[in-house]
Protein backbone atom coordinates (compact mmCIF):
# COMPACT_ATOMS: atom_id res chain seq x y z
CA UNK A 1 0.00 0.00 0.00
CA UNK A 2 1.23 3.49 -0.87
CA UNK A 3 1.73 5.53 2.33
CA UNK A 4 3.63 8.42 0.67
CA UNK A 5 1.21 11.14 1.75
CA UNK A 6 1.14 9.83 5.33
CA UNK A 7 4.95 9.64 5.45
CA UNK A 8 5.25 13.20 4.21
CA UNK A 9 2.77 14.22 6.92
CA UNK A 10 4.93 12.50 9.55
CA UNK A 11 8.02 14.24 8.18
CA UNK A 12 6.33 17.65 8.38
CA UNK A 13 5.20 16.85 11.93
CA UNK A 14 8.78 16.03 12.96
CA UNK A 15 10.01 19.24 11.33
CA UNK A 16 7.38 21.22 13.24
CA UNK A 17 8.45 19.61 16.54
CA UNK A 18 12.09 20.46 15.81
CA UNK A 19 11.08 24.06 15.09
CA UNK A 20 9.10 24.33 18.32
CA UNK A 21 12.03 22.94 20.30
CA UNK A 22 14.46 25.42 18.72
CA UNK A 23 12.09 28.29 19.48
CA UNK A 24 11.83 27.11 23.09
CA UNK A 25 15.62 27.01 23.41
CA UNK A 26 16.06 30.25 21.42
CA UNK A 27 18.58 28.62 19.10
CA UNK A 28 18.96 28.59 15.31
CA UNK A 29 16.40 26.24 13.78
CA UNK A 30 18.69 24.85 11.06
CA UNK A 31 20.64 22.35 13.23
CA UNK A 32 17.37 21.04 14.70
CA UNK A 33 15.93 20.35 11.26
CA UNK A 34 19.11 18.52 10.25
CA UNK A 35 19.36 16.53 13.48
CA UNK A 36 15.72 15.36 13.39
CA UNK A 37 16.37 14.20 9.82
CA UNK A 38 19.42 12.27 11.03
CA UNK A 39 17.41 10.68 13.83
CA UNK A 40 15.12 9.01 11.29
CA UNK A 41 15.84 7.71 7.78
CA UNK A 42 16.84 4.24 6.52
CA UNK A 43 18.36 3.20 9.86
CA UNK A 44 15.23 4.10 11.91
CA UNK A 45 12.30 1.93 13.02
CA UNK A 46 8.95 1.06 11.46
CA UNK A 47 5.95 0.97 13.80
CA UNK A 48 2.46 0.26 12.43
CA UNK A 49 1.77 2.92 9.78
CA UNK A 50 4.57 5.09 11.14
CA UNK A 51 7.54 4.22 8.93
CA UNK A 52 10.35 6.47 10.15
CA UNK A 53 12.64 5.09 7.45
CA UNK A 54 10.81 7.23 4.87
CA UNK A 55 11.50 4.65 2.16
CA UNK A 56 8.51 5.44 -0.07
CA UNK A 57 8.55 9.20 0.43
CA UNK A 58 12.33 9.79 0.30
CA UNK A 59 12.45 10.81 -3.42
CA UNK A 60 9.51 13.20 -2.93
CA UNK A 61 11.03 14.73 0.22
CA UNK A 62 14.36 15.14 -1.57
CA UNK A 63 12.64 16.92 -4.48
CA UNK A 64 10.71 19.19 -2.11
CA UNK A 65 14.04 19.98 -0.47
CA UNK A 66 15.48 21.01 -3.84
CA UNK A 67 12.54 23.37 -4.27
CA UNK A 68 13.34 24.76 -0.82
CA UNK A 69 16.86 25.69 -1.92
CA UNK A 70 15.42 27.51 -4.94
CA UNK A 71 13.05 29.55 -2.80
CA UNK A 72 15.75 30.38 -0.25
CA UNK A 73 18.14 31.71 -2.90
CA UNK A 74 15.36 33.40 -4.87
CA UNK A 75 14.25 35.30 -1.77
CA UNK A 76 17.83 36.27 -0.98
CA UNK A 77 18.14 37.69 -4.50
CA UNK A 78 14.93 39.69 -3.96
CA UNK A 79 16.40 41.23 -0.83
CA UNK A 80 19.40 42.27 -2.85
CA UNK A 81 19.53 43.70 -6.41
CA UNK A 82 21.60 43.59 -9.58
CA UNK A 83 22.55 47.24 -9.09
CA UNK A 84 24.20 46.63 -5.74
CA UNK A 85 26.01 43.61 -7.10
CA UNK A 86 27.34 45.42 -10.19
CA UNK A 87 28.69 48.31 -8.09
CA UNK A 88 30.84 45.86 -6.13
CA UNK A 89 31.94 43.80 -9.15
CA UNK A 90 35.70 44.27 -8.85
CA UNK A 91 35.91 43.75 -5.08
CA UNK A 92 33.66 40.66 -5.40
CA UNK A 93 35.94 39.12 -8.04
CA UNK A 94 39.02 39.79 -5.90
CA UNK A 95 37.27 38.61 -2.72
CA UNK A 96 36.01 35.44 -4.38
CA UNK A 97 39.50 34.65 -5.67
CA UNK A 98 40.97 35.17 -2.20
CA UNK A 99 38.32 32.95 -0.60
CA UNK A 100 38.73 30.08 -3.09
CA UNK A 101 42.53 30.30 -3.08
CA UNK A 102 42.88 30.14 0.71
CA UNK A 103 40.27 27.46 1.36
CA UNK A 104 41.24 25.25 -1.57
CA UNK A 105 44.94 25.43 -0.68
CA UNK A 106 44.26 24.56 2.97
CA UNK A 107 41.93 21.71 1.93
CA UNK A 108 44.55 20.32 -0.45
CA UNK A 109 47.29 20.52 2.21
CA UNK A 110 44.96 18.87 4.76
CA UNK A 111 44.32 15.93 2.42
CA UNK A 112 48.05 15.65 1.78
CA UNK A 113 48.76 15.71 5.54
CA UNK A 114 46.23 12.85 5.94
CA UNK A 115 48.44 10.89 3.47
CA UNK A 116 45.56 10.34 1.06
CA UNK A 117 46.06 9.43 -2.62
CA UNK A 118 45.94 12.36 -5.08
CA UNK A 119 42.37 11.71 -6.28
CA UNK A 120 41.09 11.62 -2.70
CA UNK A 121 43.06 14.82 -1.93
CA UNK A 122 41.30 16.60 -4.79
CA UNK A 123 37.91 15.41 -3.52
CA UNK A 124 38.68 16.53 0.05
CA UNK A 125 39.84 19.94 -1.23
CA UNK A 126 36.54 20.31 -3.09
CA UNK A 127 34.51 19.27 -0.04
CA UNK A 128 36.23 21.83 2.18
CA UNK A 129 36.18 24.75 -0.28
CA UNK A 130 32.52 25.32 -1.27
CA UNK A 131 29.99 26.93 1.09
CA UNK A 132 26.34 25.93 1.41
CA UNK A 133 24.23 28.48 -0.49
CA UNK A 134 21.05 27.28 1.23
CA UNK A 135 22.36 27.64 4.79
CA UNK A 136 23.99 31.00 4.08
CA UNK A 137 20.75 32.30 2.55
CA UNK A 138 18.67 31.06 5.47
CA UNK A 139 20.99 32.59 8.06
CA UNK A 140 21.16 35.99 6.32
CA UNK A 141 17.38 36.17 6.09
CA UNK A 142 16.73 34.92 9.64
CA UNK A 143 19.21 37.36 11.17
CA UNK A 144 17.95 40.22 8.95
CA UNK A 145 21.41 40.92 7.56
CA UNK A 146 20.47 41.20 3.88
CA UNK A 147 20.93 44.99 4.02
CA UNK A 148 24.38 44.82 5.64
CA UNK A 149 27.33 46.15 3.66
CA UNK A 150 29.20 42.83 3.73
CA UNK A 151 26.25 40.95 2.23
CA UNK A 152 27.33 42.12 -1.24
CA UNK A 153 30.64 40.33 -0.77
CA UNK A 154 28.97 37.23 0.68
CA UNK A 155 26.62 36.92 -2.30
CA UNK A 156 29.46 37.61 -4.70
CA UNK A 157 31.59 34.87 -3.16
CA UNK A 158 28.68 32.41 -3.41
CA UNK A 159 28.33 33.16 -7.13
CA UNK A 160 32.11 33.06 -7.62
CA UNK A 161 32.20 29.67 -5.91
CA UNK A 162 29.66 28.35 -8.39
CA UNK A 163 31.85 29.24 -11.38
CA UNK A 164 34.75 27.54 -9.59
CA UNK A 165 32.53 24.52 -8.86
CA UNK A 166 31.53 24.16 -12.52
CA UNK A 167 35.20 24.08 -13.52
CA UNK A 168 36.35 21.93 -10.64
CA UNK A 169 33.70 19.24 -11.02
CA UNK A 170 34.57 19.03 -14.72
CA UNK A 171 38.23 18.45 -13.87
CA UNK A 172 37.75 16.06 -10.96
CA UNK A 173 35.00 14.00 -12.59
CA UNK A 174 37.27 13.55 -15.61
CA UNK A 175 40.13 12.38 -13.38
CA UNK A 176 38.06 10.23 -11.03
CA UNK A 177 35.54 8.69 -13.40
CA UNK A 178 37.48 8.40 -16.66
CA UNK A 179 41.11 8.93 -15.70
CA UNK A 180 41.49 12.00 -17.92
CA UNK A 181 40.17 15.50 -18.38
CA UNK A 182 40.01 17.70 -21.48
CA UNK A 183 41.34 21.22 -21.00
CA UNK A 184 39.06 22.45 -23.78
CA UNK A 185 36.01 20.92 -22.09
CA UNK A 186 36.90 22.49 -18.76
CA UNK A 187 37.47 25.94 -20.29
CA UNK A 188 34.21 25.71 -22.23
CA UNK A 189 32.30 24.71 -19.08
CA UNK A 190 33.69 27.70 -17.19
CA UNK A 191 32.94 30.14 -20.00
CA UNK A 192 29.38 28.86 -20.38
CA UNK A 193 28.72 29.17 -16.62
CA UNK A 194 30.17 32.68 -16.41
CA UNK A 195 28.52 33.80 -19.65
CA UNK A 196 25.11 32.57 -18.54
CA UNK A 197 25.28 34.45 -15.25
CA UNK A 198 26.40 37.67 -16.92
CA UNK A 199 23.71 37.28 -19.60
CA UNK A 200 20.91 36.95 -17.04
CA UNK A 201 22.16 39.91 -15.01
CA UNK A 202 22.76 42.27 -17.94
CA UNK A 203 19.71 41.36 -20.05
CA UNK A 204 17.49 41.11 -16.97
CA UNK A 205 18.43 44.63 -15.90
CA UNK A 206 17.78 46.00 -19.40
CA UNK A 207 14.36 44.31 -19.39
CA UNK A 208 13.17 45.84 -16.10
CA UNK A 209 10.74 48.30 -17.80
CA UNK A 210 9.29 45.41 -19.83
CA UNK A 211 8.99 43.25 -16.70
CA UNK A 212 7.23 46.10 -14.87
CA UNK A 213 4.53 46.19 -17.56
CA UNK A 214 4.28 42.41 -18.02
CA UNK A 215 3.81 41.76 -14.28
CA UNK A 216 0.93 44.19 -13.80
CA UNK A 217 -1.42 41.28 -13.16
CA UNK A 218 -4.32 41.86 -10.77
CA UNK A 219 -4.94 38.22 -9.84
CA UNK A 220 -2.49 36.98 -7.19
CA UNK A 221 -2.97 33.44 -8.49
CA UNK A 222 -1.91 34.29 -12.05
CA UNK A 223 0.84 36.61 -10.81
CA UNK A 224 2.32 33.83 -8.68
CA UNK A 225 2.08 31.29 -11.52
CA UNK A 226 3.99 33.60 -13.86
CA UNK A 227 6.71 34.23 -11.24
CA UNK A 228 7.04 30.54 -10.42
CA UNK A 229 7.19 29.58 -14.09
CA UNK A 230 10.09 31.97 -14.67
CA UNK A 231 11.87 30.86 -11.50
CA UNK A 232 11.68 27.13 -12.19
CA UNK A 233 12.40 27.38 -15.91
CA UNK A 234 15.54 29.51 -15.50
CA UNK A 235 16.76 27.54 -12.46
CA UNK A 236 16.16 24.26 -14.30
CA UNK A 237 17.89 25.49 -17.44
CA UNK A 238 20.86 26.57 -15.30
CA UNK A 239 21.35 22.98 -14.18
CA UNK A 240 21.51 21.74 -17.80
CA UNK A 241 24.54 23.96 -18.50
CA UNK A 242 26.32 23.03 -15.23
CA UNK A 243 25.37 26.15 -13.26
CA UNK A 244 23.79 25.17 -9.95
CA UNK A 245 20.00 25.57 -10.07
CA UNK A 246 20.21 27.49 -6.78
CA UNK A 247 22.40 30.11 -8.46
CA UNK A 248 19.86 30.34 -11.29
CA UNK A 249 17.18 31.06 -8.68
CA UNK A 250 19.42 33.71 -7.07
CA UNK A 251 19.88 35.40 -10.46
CA UNK A 252 16.10 35.52 -11.04
CA UNK A 253 15.64 37.12 -7.62
CA UNK A 254 18.37 39.69 -8.31
CA UNK A 255 16.66 40.74 -11.55
CA UNK A 256 13.14 40.92 -10.11
CA UNK A 257 14.45 42.95 -7.16
CA UNK A 258 14.90 45.81 -9.64
CA UNK A 259 11.20 45.84 -10.58
CA UNK A 260 8.32 47.75 -9.01
CA UNK A 261 6.73 44.41 -8.05
CA UNK A 262 9.49 43.34 -5.65
CA UNK A 263 7.46 43.82 -2.45
CA UNK A 264 4.47 41.93 -3.85
CA UNK A 265 6.67 39.00 -4.93
CA UNK A 266 8.41 38.98 -1.56
CA UNK A 267 5.09 38.88 0.29
CA UNK A 268 3.77 35.96 -1.79
CA UNK A 269 6.99 33.95 -1.67
CA UNK A 270 7.52 33.99 2.12
CA UNK A 271 5.31 30.97 3.05
CA UNK A 272 6.89 28.86 0.29
CA UNK A 273 10.39 29.85 1.38
CA UNK A 274 9.76 28.86 4.99
CA UNK A 275 7.91 25.61 4.26
CA UNK A 276 10.12 24.16 1.55
CA UNK A 277 13.28 25.55 3.16
CA UNK A 278 12.55 23.59 6.34
CA UNK A 279 12.03 20.42 4.28
CA UNK A 280 15.41 20.93 2.59
CA UNK A 281 17.31 20.83 5.89
CA UNK A 282 15.29 17.81 7.03
CA UNK A 283 15.99 15.98 3.75
CA UNK A 284 19.67 16.83 4.12
CA UNK A 285 19.64 15.17 7.56
CA UNK A 286 18.00 12.08 6.04
CA UNK A 287 21.11 11.51 3.90
CA UNK A 288 23.37 11.23 6.97
CA UNK A 289 23.67 7.85 8.71
CA UNK A 290 24.87 8.56 12.28
CA UNK A 291 26.07 4.95 12.68
CA UNK A 292 28.57 5.31 9.83
CA UNK A 293 30.37 8.38 11.16
CA UNK A 294 32.61 6.88 13.86
CA UNK A 295 35.69 6.12 11.76
CA UNK A 296 35.94 9.65 10.41
CA UNK A 297 35.67 11.65 13.65
CA UNK A 298 39.25 12.88 13.96
CA UNK A 299 39.64 13.56 10.25
CA UNK A 300 36.40 15.55 10.25
CA UNK A 301 37.34 17.56 13.35
CA UNK A 302 40.72 18.40 11.80
CA UNK A 303 39.05 19.58 8.60
CA UNK A 304 36.59 21.69 10.60
CA UNK A 305 39.46 23.42 12.43
CA UNK A 306 41.25 24.10 9.12
CA UNK A 307 38.04 25.49 7.57
CA UNK A 308 37.29 27.79 10.51
CA UNK A 309 40.80 29.23 10.31
CA UNK A 310 40.75 29.55 6.52
CA UNK A 311 37.33 31.17 6.43
CA UNK A 312 38.20 33.77 9.04
CA UNK A 313 41.46 34.70 7.30
CA UNK A 314 39.77 34.80 3.89
CA UNK A 315 36.92 36.94 5.23
CA UNK A 316 39.27 39.43 6.87
CA UNK A 317 41.43 39.68 3.74
CA UNK A 318 38.50 39.94 1.31
CA UNK A 319 36.81 42.55 3.51
CA UNK A 320 39.98 44.61 3.71
CA UNK A 321 40.29 44.61 -0.10
CA UNK A 322 36.67 45.80 -0.33
CA UNK A 323 37.30 48.57 2.23
CA UNK A 324 34.99 47.04 4.84
CA UNK A 325 35.48 47.39 8.58
CA UNK A 326 37.15 44.52 10.47
CA UNK A 327 33.84 43.61 12.10
CA UNK A 328 32.08 43.39 8.71
CA UNK A 329 35.03 41.41 7.33
CA UNK A 330 34.78 38.94 10.22
CA UNK A 331 31.06 38.56 9.44
CA UNK A 332 31.96 37.45 5.91
CA UNK A 333 34.17 34.58 7.06
CA UNK A 334 31.82 33.48 9.85
CA UNK A 335 28.68 33.63 7.68
CA UNK A 336 29.94 31.45 4.82
CA UNK A 337 31.59 28.84 6.99
CA UNK A 338 28.68 26.37 6.64
CA UNK A 339 29.16 23.49 4.21
CA UNK A 340 26.30 21.49 2.70
CA UNK A 341 24.86 20.37 -0.62
CA UNK A 342 27.96 21.00 -2.76
CA UNK A 343 30.24 19.08 -0.39
CA UNK A 344 27.87 16.11 -0.55
CA UNK A 345 28.02 16.25 -4.37
CA UNK A 346 31.81 15.95 -4.20
CA UNK A 347 31.55 13.01 -1.78
CA UNK A 348 29.08 11.24 -4.09
CA UNK A 349 31.55 11.72 -6.94
CA UNK A 350 34.18 9.91 -4.86
CA UNK A 351 31.73 7.06 -4.25
CA UNK A 352 30.92 6.78 -7.96
CA UNK A 353 34.65 6.62 -8.73
CA UNK A 354 35.29 3.86 -6.19
CA UNK A 355 37.66 5.94 -4.04
CA UNK A 356 38.46 5.27 -0.38
CA UNK A 357 35.26 4.53 1.60
CA UNK A 358 36.22 6.94 4.41
CA UNK A 359 35.36 9.91 2.14
CA UNK A 360 31.59 9.41 2.60
CA UNK A 361 31.44 9.41 6.44
CA UNK A 362 34.10 12.13 6.54
CA UNK A 363 32.03 14.42 4.30
CA UNK A 364 28.81 13.69 6.19
CA UNK A 365 30.28 14.44 9.64
CA UNK A 366 32.26 17.45 8.41
CA UNK A 367 29.16 18.94 6.78
CA UNK A 368 27.00 18.20 9.83
CA UNK A 369 29.41 19.93 12.23
CA UNK A 370 29.71 23.04 10.06
CA UNK A 371 25.98 23.10 9.30
CA UNK A 372 25.42 23.29 13.07
CA UNK A 373 28.32 25.67 13.79
CA UNK A 374 27.69 27.99 10.82
CA UNK A 375 24.42 29.57 12.00
CA UNK A 376 25.73 29.75 15.59
CA UNK A 377 28.97 31.49 14.58
CA UNK A 378 27.06 33.94 12.37
CA UNK A 379 24.63 34.82 15.15
CA UNK A 380 27.42 35.28 17.70
CA UNK A 381 29.87 36.98 15.32
CA UNK A 382 30.01 40.12 17.48
CA UNK A 383 30.90 38.12 20.61
CA UNK A 384 33.54 36.16 18.66
CA UNK A 385 35.09 39.21 17.02
CA UNK A 386 35.43 41.19 20.27
CA UNK A 387 38.09 39.03 22.00
CA UNK A 388 39.97 38.49 18.72
CA UNK A 389 40.02 42.24 18.11
CA UNK A 390 41.46 42.88 21.56
CA UNK A 391 44.30 40.44 20.84
CA UNK A 392 45.08 41.23 17.18
CA UNK A 393 44.07 44.95 17.17
CA UNK A 394 42.12 44.71 13.89
CA UNK A 395 40.05 47.85 14.53
CA UNK A 396 43.05 49.91 15.66
CA UNK A 397 44.96 49.02 12.48
CA UNK A 398 41.88 49.80 10.36
CA UNK A 399 41.46 53.22 11.99
CA UNK A 400 45.15 54.03 11.49
CA UNK A 401 44.86 53.16 7.79
CA UNK A 402 41.81 55.40 7.45
CA UNK A 403 43.59 58.28 9.20
CA UNK A 404 46.68 57.83 7.01
CA UNK A 405 44.53 57.77 3.86
CA UNK A 406 42.66 60.90 4.95
CA UNK A 407 45.92 62.69 5.76
CA UNK A 408 47.40 61.84 2.35
CA UNK A 409 44.41 63.47 0.63
CA UNK A 410 44.71 66.74 2.51
CA UNK A 411 46.25 69.65 0.47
Amino acid sequence: MDHTVFEVGVAIGLIALAGLLSAKLRFSVIPFYILVGMAVGPHAIEWWHFDFRFIESAPLIEFMGRIGVLFLLFYLGLEFSVGRLVKSGRSIAVGGTIYILINFTLGFLFGWAMQLPIQEILIVAGITTISSSAIVAKVLVDLKRTANGETEMILGIIMFEDVFLAVYISIVSGLVLSGSSSFGGVALSALIALGFMLFILVVGRKCVPLLNRALRIRSNELFMLVIFAGLFMIAGFSETIHVAEAIGALLVGLVLAETEHMKRIEHLILPFRDFFGAIFFFSFGLTIDPFALGGAVWMSLGAVAVTLFGNFVAGMWAGRVAGLSPKASANIGLTIVARGEFSIIMANLAKAGGLLPIIQPFAALYVLILAVLGPLLTKESKAIFGPLDRVFKFTRSYNKRKEAAAASQEP
